[in-house]
């Protein structure tokens, strides 16, 4: 075990290659999974997210492919009742309310865009239920766009680091924008979160079998594994 006064200068090239092959083994980020089973579409990849808000990565699994294989076009989905968008995504957290929203984004597609979601980061801002985590997950998926999307898992292991120092996902979100290699930008949130499930967890973090324990500097990590 590295002691704090021991490590090495931190340098995210190393810091990412290691992380990259050290993920390999665990299962995907629910998007980038859903995106290998062909859903790479803007609007398939807004759905999941949507849907995604406060909801477990295997549970948004399930409804992302119930309502899939009901819907899978802005045009498709919002010839569909709202109640029948509700049921397919019912495991998830708030599916009353996500359903309306998928429902009321899938109208204004059509209305709008004539059915098709353009690759603009101000359109799917707009759309119910869209952050800037959501906006850029999709970009970066679904469009091919360098955007570096900031979930709770890139948020605290990138202050953990000690990579930067913030107390809020959107102050990380502008300090990544400033700091961090674009090259990195689109893969930073699809391996910080298998990265963050399975080693560098909220609590107890498998601090021993870390592949980057000698740069870490484990800010605010008190106990670990």
């Amino acid at each position: 075990m590295h002691s704090r006064e021991e490590k090495r200068p931190f340098d995210i090239r190393q810091v990412m290659e290691r992380i990259r092959q050290a993920v390999q083994p665990f299962p995907k980020a629910a998007l980038t999974q859903l995106a290998k089973e062909g859903h790479t579409s803007a609007f398939e990849q807004l759905m999941a997210c949507i849907i995604s808000a406060r909801t477990f990565d295997e549970t948004t699994l399930v409804c992302s492919r119930r309502l899939f294989a009901l819907g899978r076009t802005p045009g498709q989905v919002a010839a569909l009742d709202p109640a029948l968008i509700e049921r397919a995504i019912i495991p998830s957290s708030f599916h009353d309310i996500k359903a309306l929203r998928i429902h009321a984004a899938a109208h204004r597609i059509v209305d709008e865009y004539h059915g098709v979601l353009p690759c603009k980061r101000e359109v799917l801002l707009s759309l119910p239920g869209v952050g800037p985590k959501c906006a850029n997950l999709v970009l970066a998926i679904a469009c091919g766009e360098n955007r570096i999307s900031v979930d709770t898992h890139v948020h605290r292991i990138t202050n953990r680091w000690g990579y930067i120092q913030t107390t809020r996902p959107e102050q990380s979100l502008r300090v990544l924008e400033e700091r961090l290699p674009v090259e990195y930008w689109s893969e930073i949130n699809r391996i910080l979160v298998p990265f963050g499930k399975n080693i560098c967890t909220s609590r107890l973090p498998r601090c021993s079998t870390c592949p980057v324990l000698d740069m870490c500097r484990q800010v605010k990590v008190t106990r670990h594994r």
